[in-house]
C-alpha cells in the first residue's frame, strides 16, 4: 500500500481506538447527548471547530476557490460570523435556559417557547433535510478515497461512514468532543504545512495572481458581480441557530466556556477561510482542465505536494469530513430519539431506552446519508441544499423567540410552513440560482419573516 493509504489507516484506527475508549464512561442519556454539560472552553473550542471544518469547509471552499477565486473565501468567513452572534448571544442565552430547565436538544427549547406542535414539525424537517449534509460529509471524504486510493464513489463513502458511526455510537457528544481534539490537531498541522509548498510550486502569490488562464474577478473577495456575498445570508444564519450547535454548545460547563469556546473557534474559522481557497486556487492553475471542481483538493495534495506533506494534508480532509459527519450524526439521533421517539412515541421511556434509541438511529441515519450520497453531484450541492433549509426553517422562529414575548404557536408554524417549502420550490425550479439575483434562501427568510410577523402582530397579546 502507498503511503497515503498508510497513514488514513493509521489515523481511521486512532479515532475509533479514542472513541471507544472514551465510550465506556458514557453512562447515561446525559452523557451522550450533552457530555453532563461539564466540557471546557478548550474541549468546547475543538469540538466546536472540528466540527465546522467539514467538506464543505475543505473540499467545498477549495472548489469554490477553483472556480471562483478569493470570492470562496466567504463560505468559511460567513460560517465565523454566525458563530460569533453565537458565542456573544444566542449561545449562551439558550445554555442558560437549557440547563435550569434540564434541555437536551433545541426541540425541548421550541417545545417550551411554542408548544408541542412546533417541536414535532420542525425535528421532522430537520431530520429530513440534515440527511443532506450528512451526505456531504461522506461525498468529500469518499473523493479523498478516490484519488489515494482508487475507491469508488460508494466504497470511499461506506468506509466513511463505518468509522463515524462506529466512534459516535460509542459515546455521543462525549466521544465526539475527545476525538474531535484529535482531528482538529491533524487538520491544522496538515492544512497549514501544505499551503506554502502549494505557492511555492506556482512561483509564489505573485506569479499566480499574474496566470492569463483566470477568469475576470478571480482576484477579487467579492467576485466579478458579488455573488460570494449571498454565503452570509446562506451560511451566517445557520450557525446561529443550528440544532447540532446548540446541542454542542448545551455540553459547556458554563456560559462563559460557551463564549470562550465558540468565540474562539468563530476566530478560527474565519482566519482558516482563506487557507483552502489558495489550494484551490493553486490547482487551478496545474490543473485548470479538471472534471470536477470537487477534485482540486485531493488532486493536489496527492499529485503536486512532496508525499509526506500530502499524506498529512490529506488525513487532515478525511478526518475533516469525519468529524463534521459526527456532528451531524449527533443532531439526527438525539433528535429523532428525544424530540420525537420520547416525546411523541413513548413518553415513559428511561435513560437507558432512550440511550439505545439515539444510538439505533445514529446507525439508520448513516445508513440513509449513504444513499444520498451516490445521487448528489458536488459537496457544495450537498451542503446548499441544507443550509437554505435549516436557515429559513428555524432562524426566524428562535431568534424572533428570544427578542420577542409575543409570537406564539400559530406565528412560529405560519413562518416555516410559508417559508420552508417556497424555498425547496425555488431551489429545485432553478437548479438553485434564485430568482433575479436573489438566492433562495434569502427569499425563504423574507417570506418566513413576513409572515412570522404578520401572524405575531395579528395576535392579541397575552
Amino acid at each position: 500500500m502507498s503511503l497515503y493509504v498508510w497513514l488514513l489507516a493509521i489515523f481511521v484506527a486512532v479515532q475509533i481506538g479514542v472513541g471507544l475508549w472514551i465510550g465506556r464512561r458514557v453512562r447515561g442519556a446525559s452523557d451522550f447527548f450533552v457530555a453532563s454539560r461539564r466540557l471546557p472552553a478548550p474541549l468546547v473550542f475543538a469540538t466546536f471547530l472540528a466540527a465546522n471544518i467539514g467538506a464543505g469547509s475543505t473540499i467545498g471552499a477549495a472548489s469554490l476557490g477553483y472556480r471562483m477565486g478569493l470570492g470562496g473565501w466567504w463560505w468559511n468567513a460567513s460560517a465565523g460570523l454566525g458563530s460569533l452572534v453565537f458565542a456573544a448571544w444566542a449561545g449562551p442565552r439558550l445554555w442558560k435556559i437549557a440547563r435550569d430547565r434540564g434541555f437536551l436538544t433545541l426541540g425541548d427549547w421550541l417545545e417550551w417557547r411554542y408548544g408541542r406542535a412546533v417541536r414535532g414539525v420542525s425535528s421532522v424537517i430537520i431530520w429530513f433535510i440534515s440527511l443532506s449534509i450528512l451526505a456531504g460529509q461522506l461525498l468529500g471524504a469518499s473523493s479523498i478515497l478516490e484519488v489515494v486510493a482508487g475507491l469508488p464513489r460508494w466504497a470511499g463513502a461506506l468506509a466513511a461512514a463505518v468509522v463515524v458511526v462506529v466512534y459516535f455510537v460509542a459515546g455521543g457528544l462525549l466521544t465526539s468532543a475527545w476525538v474531535n481534539l484529535v482531528q482538529l490537531a491533524v487538520k491544522l498541522v496538515g492544512f497549514l504545512s501544505a499551503v506554502p509548498i502549494a505557492l511555492a510550486l506556482v512561483g509564489g502569490w505573485s506569479a499566480m495572481s499574474q496566470a492569463r488562464s483566470l477568469p475576470d474577478g478571480y482576484l477579487s473577495l467579492t467576485g466579478a458581480d458579488g455573488s460570494p456575498l449571498w454565503f452570509i445570508a446562506l451560511l451566517a444564519p445557520a450557525f446561529i441557530v443550528s440544532p447540532g450547535l446548540v446541542q454542542k454548545g448545551y455540553g459547556a460547563r458554563s456560559a462563559g466556556a460557551l463564549r470562550v469556546g465558540v468565540g474562539a473557534n468563530a476566530v478560527g474559522l474565519i482566519a482558516f477561510a482563506i487557507v483552502p481557497v489558495i489550494l484551490g486556487m493553486v490547482a487551478r492553475v496545474l490543473h485548470p482542465t479538471l472534471a470536477s471542481p470537487d477534485q482540486a483538493l485531493p488532486t493536489l495534495l496527492a499529485v503536486d505536494l512532496p508525499p509526506l506533506v500530502g499524506a498529512l494534508t490529506l488525513a487532515a480532509v478525511f478526518s475533516a469530513e469525519v468529524s463534521a459527519a459526527d456532528a451531524v450524526l449527533f443532531m439526527l439521533s438525539t433528535s429523532l430519539s428525544q424530540d420525537l421517539y420520547r416525546r411523541f412515541l413513548a413518553p415513559e421511556a428511561d435513560d437507558a431506552r432512550l440511550l439505545r434509541v439515539a444510538r439505533g438511529s445514529a446507525i439508520a441515519a448513516g445508513a440513509a446519508g449513504l444513499a444520498i450520497t451516490l445521487v448528489l453531484p458536488t459537496v457544495v450541492d450537498a451542503l446548499k441544499i441544507f443550509y437554505s433549509l435549516l436557515t429559513v426553517a428555524l432562524f426566524v422562529p428562535v431568534v424572533a423567540g428570544l427578542l420577542w414575548h409575543r409570537p406564539g404557536t400559530t406565528a412560529a408554524l405560519v413562518s416555516i410552513a410559508a417559508g420552508t417549502p417556497l424555498t425547496l420550490a425555488i431551489h429545485v425550479a432553478t437548479a438553485g440560482r434564485g430568482l433575479h439575483g436573489w438566492p433562495p434562501v434569502a427569499l425563504g427568510l423574507v417570506i418566513s419573516g413576513a409572515s412570522f410577523a404578520a401572524v405575531s402582530m395579528l395576535r392579541r397579546p397575552a
